[in-house]
């Protein structure tokens, strides 16, 4: 059986399935840390997303990673994570 291997560094597709540790966006914010997101961000999303910590996710289908910034003039912004290349397989027997 092949099962798809993910790069932490990268995204595929739109990145719904983005578990990396980045968290700056292309203006160059950092992303806003979890604590601060209570009453933006339901709990059943935070677990079902993996919306922890300040990384960058995409939890609602938009065209790739983002995140709520930590700057008051901009709300949130996509992450600058470079698309993946090629997904990459295992075989597993």
């Amino acid at each position: 059986m092949l099962v798809p291997v993910f790069s932490e560094g990268c995204f595929n597709c739109s990145g719904e399935d983005y578990r990396g540790h980045h968290n700056i966006t292309l203006s160059g914010h950092t992303c806003q840390r979890a604590e601060k997101r209570k009453k933006t961000i339901k709990k059943k999303q935070k677990t079902q997303h993996s919306l922890e910590e300040n990384y960058c996710r995409n939890p609602n289908g938009n065209p790739r990673p983002w995140c709520y910034t930590s700057n008051s003039s901009k709300r949130w912004d996509y992450c600058s994570i470079p698309r993946c290349g090629k997904i990459l397989h295992l075989n597993v027997f």
